[in-house]
């Protein structure tokens, strides 16, 4: 059994079935149905090393619309990853379903996806160590006005329900409802991810 820096901690990660032609089709057409999609595998494949090289913590792998195709049965593999099939009727009830589900059986959660290159492990353990001490939620921003890590360690509903998902006013609204409900929350270092063509150009160019 692996014997895990922060076991206390699940680090769950959402990613999208790799399913030719609904994948990362916000980089095409710069990029071709099958480059897109070797794209979110090199991605995947990326996000899933950096959570599993040093034991860090527990892993979930959250797969929409299923669990059910062999790079997750591969993913797997890894004696770390537990295989988990996101609910909901979109992104926030499905985080929402997921940080809930985790904070049965752990002290606290911190949810990514896979498209966020920035992301490094120092990040990770600064997410886990915040929620160690004072705070109860903890953001990685992104450039783009969302963010990219949300991490709890008790049930936050108000931070995914009727949120504009995918627009420039997420992490504005996260703070404004925390703020009116009181709570304070730890902010990380701003970080960037791979939404279109020229952000997988800014990988490419970083040596991605």
């Amino acid at each position: 059994m692996s014997i895990y820096q922060y076991p206390h901690t699940v680090l769950q990660i959402f990613c999208k079935t790799p399913q030719l032609g609904l994948v990362k089709t916000r980089l095409m057409p710069a990029l071709s149905a099958e480059e897109a999609l070797a794209a979110h595998l090199e991605l995947s494949r990326r996000t899933l090393s950096l959570a599993t090289k040093n034991c860090l913590c527990p892993i979930e792998l959250w797969c929409t619309p299923t669990v059910d195709h062999p790079f997750f049965f591969e993913a797997a593999q890894h004696d770390s990853v537990r295989l988990c099939e996101q609910q909901g009727r979109n992104l926030g009830e499905r985080m929402h379903h997921a940080l809930i589900s985790a904070l049965h059986d752990y002290s606290s959660a911190v949810l990514i996806g896979t498209d966020c290159p920035s992301l490094t492990e120092r990040d990770l353990k600064a997410a886990i160590t915040a929620l160690d001490a004072d705070a109860n939620v903890v953001f990685a921003p992104a450039e783009d006005g969302g963010y990219v890590l949300v991490g709890l360690n008790r049930p936050r509903p108000e931070l995914f329900a009727d949120m504009p998902w995918g627009t420039s006013a997420v992490m504005e609204i996260s703070r404004a409802r925390l703020a009116a409900i009181g709570q304070p929350h730890v902010e990380l270092a701003v970080q960037w991810d791979v939404d279109i063509a020229a952000d997988f150009a800014r990988y490419r160019k970083l040596g991605g």
